[in-house]
């Protein structure tokens, strides 16, 4: 798979490309040239770039998935890196053909984008250093600092609902906020179980971390897609279904969150209208 570029950058070239008439990718669906897909690079579980240049995650198991129902092999795949708060504009210029990168939908999101799926339910909770008895719910934040990613919709839900007073801090990547957090420059860490989980597991963090447990939200991740793109919307949600019908769905679950992780039955997908 190709060396990607990051996301902020990509997004610069991706707008420089378009005022051109020039594309970034083959906008057919059949398997020529390149398929450029947004994914997380810093996501253990979901979405990670290990040290040899290779991709591992969830995420990147159904992106495969979804690029192999589309007529793309794996080395026709070119992952992007994706931030939370440059999702909308990668696809809005052209940059990738779909995102996926626990892409939580929601109303707001869809008036940018539009959704493949879901392929996948989570729950906001709260991830502490082991050792911090401080903590045990969302309203002890209130005399806490937090941690979470720009862009992300964790934090904005959890000052909102449980604790308006909780203090914020607000990074690039969810790597940063583990060191914030292990470092003790807060005191705790917002974002789905499913990546806290990986992080949490991540060879060198054994026993650093607690996972509380809280289930804060359902977050529903979908596939992004371009405005208007019925058509890939149908196709990718037709590749989800088959995933989850010939077992793929649960074998990846199992592979990247381990036997012991408690997730949902894959959810019903939403047909296009």
């Amino acid at each position: 798979m190709k060396v990607p570029q990051a996301g902020a950058v990509a997004a610069v070239i991706a707008i420089a490309l378009t005022a051109s008439g020039c594309g970034v990718f083959d906008d057919g669906d059949q398997g020529e040239g390149t398929l450029a897909i947004g994914i997380k690079f810093d996501q253990p579980g979901i979405g990670m770039r290990e040290t040899d240049g290779t991709f591992t995650g969830f995420d990147v198991d159904v992106a495969t998935y979804v690029a192999k129902e589309l007529g793309y092999k794996s080395n026709k795949i070119e992952f992007k890196q994706v931030y939370s708060n440059d999702r909308e504009l990668l696809l809005q210029y052209n940059e990738v053909k779909f995102v996926v990168a626990s892409y939580s939908i929601n109303e707001k999101r869809k008036e940018k984008v539009d959704f493949a799926g879901p392929y996948f339910v989570a729950h906001q909770d709260l991830l502490t250093r082991a050792g911090d008895a401080s903590i045990t719910k969302a309203e002890d934040l209130n005399s806490k600092s937090l941690c979470s990613v720009s862009g992300s919709t964790s934090a904005e839900n959890l000052r909102k609902n449980l604790a308006p007073k909780a203090g914020l801090l607000e990074m690039g990547g969810y790597a940063d906020c583990v060191v914030a957090l292990q470092e003790g420059r807060v005191d705790a860490m917002t974002t789905d179980n499913s990546i806290l989980a990986g992080y949490a597991a991540r060879k060198g963090n054994e026993n650093k971390f607690k996972l509380l447990g809280q289930n804060l939200s359902n977050e529903n991740y979908g596939i992004g897609v371009k405005k208007g793109n019925k058509e890939l919307q149908r196709k990718i949600n037709d590749a989800l279904k088959k995933m989850v019908a010939d077992g793929s769905w649960e074998a990846a679950v199992k592979k990247n969150f381990g036997e012991n992780y408690r997730y949902e039955p894959a959810p019903a997908i939403i047909p296009v209208s």
